[in-house]
């Protein structure tokens, strides 16, 4: 499904206004406002908080730093004990605490806040590695990616697991299928589990729209009546294009053209969500997390 794509994407950055003391984030933001996120596609996202208050603990302290990821120090990343226990897909993500930030925060806000999180990895390239930041030796073993070579990035589902994981201490099953089949996640290091609402889909195209919401990930079948192989992130009312058309933001390999017909690179990009595309024809179902009661259009017990 994926096609070969090497060239990588130029890292960029977040919040370019802020002092970064932690990683440096590689979304672009446009230098006039802390709101808006503008990639080189011409997509954006328009924020209603401003993204300090949104990922401050990101971009200022070791939460969001790329060497505490794993669940190993990071000396040890590279070592041969890291290579004969992990293989290519190189260690597996630390389990982050629920954050203080996000404590008596709205639905709104943290649904934002997903995006805001999951936008800092935009240009990471397609990989097969549980973390984004695992940047091997050449040598390393691999498994054939879009990218062309070994290096940092992750795939659909690590990059959604890791996303909200990182951003609220949301622990779920990075492989694509068990993920999709999911009830519930584990909230880390607290005894109590996390509902995940399945959202049954409208077979309408405009229906389907306006069930689906920010931060809501949504499952694509290989092939109509296939199983589960992708998911992406939704993106919902705060996406920008030109043409109009709703976004998404995924980790996936090249194929999608942007409303300029130029080819988005692979990795982790924002893409458009088109009538009758791959993504819409096959869209399987989606899992909500931070539900508005009073949203439960579509809403499966």
């Amino acid at each position: 499904m994926d096609s070969m794509q090497p060239q990588l994407p130029r890292r960029a950055m977040l919040a370019a206004s802020l002092s970064v003391v932690a990683a440096p984030a590689v979304a672009r933001v446009q230098e006039a406002s802390e709101r808006n996120f503008l990639a080189p596609s011409g997509y954006g996202v328009e924020f209603r908080h401003t993204v300090p208050e949104l990922i401050g603990d990101l971009l200022r302290t070791e939460r969001g730093d790329p060497k505490m990821e794993a669940v190993v120090p990071h000396h040890e990343w590279y070592s041969e004990h890291a290579r004969r226990s992990f293989g290519s897909w190189g260690p597996s993500p630390r389990r982050y605490p629920p954050p203080a930030i996000a404590e008596g925060k709205s639905v709104e806000w943290r649904r934002e806040r997903v995006i805001a999180a999951a936008l800092r990895f935009v240009g990471y390239a397609y990989q097969h590695h549980h973390i984004p930041d695992w940047d091997p030796p050449a040598d390393w073993p691999w498994k054939s990616t879009c990218a062309g070579r070994n290096g940092k990035g992750f795939d659909c589902s690590n990059f959604t697991s890791f996303v909200y994981n990182q951003a609220f201490g949301v622990h779920m099953n990075s492989d694509v299928e068990r993920q999709s089949e999911l009830r519930e996640a584990e909230l880390n290091d607290e005894r109590r589990a996390v509902r995940m609402e399945r959202i049954t889909l409208p077979e309408d195209h405009e229906a389907r729209l306006e069930t689906l919401r920010t931060g809501d990930l949504l499952y694509i079948l290989g092939k109509p009546g296939g199983k589960v192989t992708h998911v992406v992130l939704w993106i919902g009312s705060i996406g920008r294009s030109g043409s109009g058309l709703p976004l998404i933001l995924d980790s996936h390999g090249s194929g999608v053209e942007d409303d300029q017909g130029r080819p988005i690179p692979c990795g982790v990009q924002l893409r458009p969500f088109r009538p009758r595309s791959w993504y819409d024809r096959c869209a399987s179902h989606a899992h909500r997390i931070f539900e508005d009661r009073e949203e439960r259009v579509g809403v499966r017990r």
